[in-house]
């Protein structure tokens, strides 16, 4: 792939910051010019701290050079050049020119505060990537150098403006970068994670170039096509837009509500691709590539040129958003609308509509005013963004780098919807969202103690998925837990996290629990002592850290019991002693060894014990794989099992099977497996009694039955019922669902 010319948007003060298509070098604002553009907005500004920050970056970066052969000073002097664009405080633009020096420079964190105060220190130490990670995987150092910016900017939010400054520009120069796996990588993380960031502190315009600019990277020829027809029509109708524009000024003029300004633009290459990507269409088939900008003096005239649009105009369904009486958790306000416009165009339009503040805000997010809002700019701005903090408790949940980025991705990065609770408060969630996504949203305590939800006043399951407007009640319990059923559908981060916290904090114990048992078991048996304190003389050769990692280790078949007995008594390795309790104990239920042929599996060694797994319940014609654990034998698995992915880690683990033939039992019929069925029925008379006779009818049989929450108007139900095969439980599943009474019915995983 070759490098590729980007195409730049322009920079927030207005000025064209490069020409797409052209190959050459961005004009860099000199020092004395950024001192002066800083005083123009600021004339309190501490020009000194500004000089010196200059010379102690030239210094630092010395003889440095950008891969394009520009001095490193240029790269610094521009990402302070893109704040002083939208007006930021002195300590910003230092932080802008000193953000490198720590990683790239012999400077030290200590000197910086010491120059320069310990607001900067702490802002370019927050900007500043971790450096010890050179054994790490890319993805392992992009997920730890995110926890430390997440971290950083929940105390001072400028930590971020600083850190999309420097990822714009090192984008605008991102086609000077050789290698394309590199330039690949840092668009991608850009597109997932920095663009994100930007629409969620309302910085519209750097969040539309950063897409941009991303994806002429990611989809180059895409972008080619897209930027080629948007040449031709712009072409075929260059006065298009001055047409309408004027056309939009004249109907609101004439309504009494005369507006400040109408702009009109194309949508951005990549805002065109994500729509036909989502719609499924080609670009001729879509009819809404222009929007238009109405600003207006003051809120209740935004309403008035509303309606002079909608009477002029048909109104396009589905397509009005009133973001001034509920704003977006950003502090974006406006009206959108999509109208059709009159003969001979019949071209759809969106309409913007708001104030010149809201623009403001809409344009440059928590940037707009910043000088004004707050002579300290400290985290008291972070207040308005509640979304930082759900990142710090995913950040709290987490069990690590990689897992905290998946969850920060679900949290950035989703379409929303917006509910209330019954006292009114809006909760925006991503499209969706069900109630515990709705209850984790409210507090972490809420979620943790959920244990139903009335939505609109009525009783619903908590897997029931929330609509724009819906008042969600969370009724909570003093001994309510975590379900790990929820975490299959869930769609928050946030609530993921917390979920999947508690259920390794549960496994953990349980681990914990079956190990100590296993080793008191195994010392029984040996005649020898299983004290702590022996156990303790060992931990340094089974490499465990403490003796609860022991027991876990033993507990999840890491270690063998007999492994930690040779550990205490590494005697026994070489002398083999008789054990005082007989070893051979019955099979445990549910569990066969390969050699008695009463399992249908191939592709296992003969005397392996083998079992089938809780969570997914394989049955015959199902896709399977087996996993072994040590002192456990195989586990049977479907391949779509979400638990797989806990071993993906060790593929040596994986051992390709198969179902063998349906083989006759003693009695001359095919042998049964058990499949797990959940439900859902009205609650009343005989509910029970329809489950079990549709199972029966069918030809199935009920082992076990548990009423997993019941309410007043509705239970959940989970049934075990023995099947011949997939086909088998199928019929069961489509019995159940025309039975009486029964409104859900699914095949359970857990």
């Amino acid at each position: 792939m070759s490098a590729r010319v980007p195409y730049v948007l322009r920079a927030p003060d207005g000025t064209a910051s490069s020409d797409a298509g052209k190959v050459g070098r961005v004009p860099v604002i000199r020092q004395f010019e950024l001192t002066e553009k800083v005083r123009a907005y600021d004339p309190k500004a501490d020009t000194a701290m500004l000089d010196a920050a200059y010379v102690l970056a030239m210094q630092a970066h010395g003889q440095q050079t950008r891969e394009n052969g520009d001095p490193y000073i240029t790269h610094p002097l521009a990402v302070a050049d893109i704040l002083a664009g939208y007006r930021l405080d002195t300590a910003s633009i230092v932080t802008a020119l000193l953000h490198d020096v720590i990683e790239d420079t012999p400077v030290t964190l200590a000197e910086l505060e010491r120059r320069f105060g310990p607001a900067v220190g702490g802002l370019v130490d927050g900007v500043t990537k971790l450096t010890r990670l050179e054994l790490q995987s890319d993805r392992t150092k992009q997920a730890e150098n995110f926890r430390k910016l997440v971290l950083a900017m929940s105390k001072d939010i400028r930590v971020l403006l600083v850190k999309l400054a420097d990822r714009l520009h090192n984008m605008r120069t991102l086609h000077y970068v050789q290698k394309p796996e590199r330039r690949l990588r840092i668009a991608r993380e850009t597109m997932e994670i920095y663009a994100p960031l930007a629409e969620r502190i309302g910085m519209d315009a750097l969040k539309t170039e950063l897409q941009t600019l991303s994806f002429a990277q990611l989809e180059p020829e895409a972008f080619d096509t897209i930027q080629a027809r948007l040449n031709f029509l712009r072409g075929q109708g260059a006065d298009v837009i001055e047409e309408v524009r004027e056309e939009l000024y004249r109907v609101c003029a004439e309504s009494g509500a005369e507006p400040i300004e109408i702009t009109g633009r194309e949508k951005s290459p990549y805002s065109i691709w994500e729509k036909m990507q989502r719609r499924n269409v080609a670009f001729e088939q879509l009819s809404d590539i222009m929007a238009f900008r109405v600003v207006m003096p003051s809120r209740d005239p935004c309403y008035m040129a509303l309606g002079a649009i909608h009477a002029a105009y048909p109104v396009i369904a589905g397509r009005f958003k009133d973001y001034i009486s509920t704003p977006k958790s950003n502090g974006y306000r406006s009206l959108h609308t999509g109208v059709t416009l009159r003969e001979p165009r019949n071209q759809k339009i969106e309409v913007q509509i708001r104030t010149a503040d809201m623009h403001d805000v809409a344009e440059n997010g928590v940037a707009a005013h910043w000088l004004y809002k707050q002579q300290d700019a400290s985290s008291s701005e972070l207040q308005q963004f509640r979304w930082v903090q759900d990142l710090l408790e995913i950040l709290e949940s987490s069990q690590d780098g990689d897992e905290f980025l998946e969850n920060t991705k679900l949290e950035l990065y989703q379409d929303q919807v917006f509910c209330f609770t019954p006292k009114g408060q809006l909760i925006e969630l991503p499209r969706g969202a069900t109630s515990i996504d709705f209850a984790y949203a409210v507090h972490s305590q809420v979620g943790d103690k959920c244990v139903g939800a009335k939505v609109n006043g009525r009783l619903m399951p908590l897997r029931h998925e929330l609509q724009n407007g819906d008042q969600v009640e969370i009724m909570t319990a003093r001994d309510g837990v975590p379900s790990p059923a929820w975490e299959r559908f869930v769609v928050t981060g946030k609530a993921r996290a917390r979920i999947r916290r508690y259920i390794a904090q549960q496994q953990r114990q349980n681990y914990l629990d079956a190990g100590r048992a296993a080793l008191a078991k195994a010392f029984r048996q040996e005649g020898l002592d299983g004290s702590e304190k022996v156990l303790e003389a060992g931990l340094k050769g089974l490499k465990a850290a403490s003796l609860d990692d022991l027991y876990v280790s033993v507990g999840n078949g890491n270690v063998g019991p007999k492994d930690v007995v040779h550990a205490a008594y590494p005697e026994l390795r070489q002398t083999p002693r008789a054990p005082r309790m007989m070893p051979s104990l019955p099979p445990r239920p549910g569990r066969v060894s390969a050699r008695d042929g009463g399992i249908p599996i191939t592709g296992l060694v003969a005397g392996m014990a083998v079992h089938y797994a809780g969570c997914c319940h394989p049955l015959p014609g199902d896709r399977i794989v087996g996993i072994v654990t040590t002192g456990k034998g195989v586990t049977i698995h479907t391949r779509e099992c979400q638990t797989l992915e806990s071993f993906a880690a060790t593929p040596e683990r994986f051992i390709d099977v198969g179902w063998e033939a349906p083989a006759q039992s003693a009695n001359g019929k095919p042998p049964t497996h058990t499949g797990r069925i959940s439900a859902i029925a009205v609650n009343q008379p005989n509910a029970l009694a329809s489950l079990t006779n549709a199972v029966a009818k069918h030809e199935g049989a009920v082992t076990n039955l548990k009423i997993t929450n019941r309410q007043q108007d509705f239970f959940e139900v989970v049934l075990d019922v023995e099947v011949r095969d997939l086909r088998h439980l199928s019929n069961v599943i489509a019995g159940l669902r025309a039975a009486s009474g029964v409104t859900q019915v699914e095949r359970a995983r857990g």
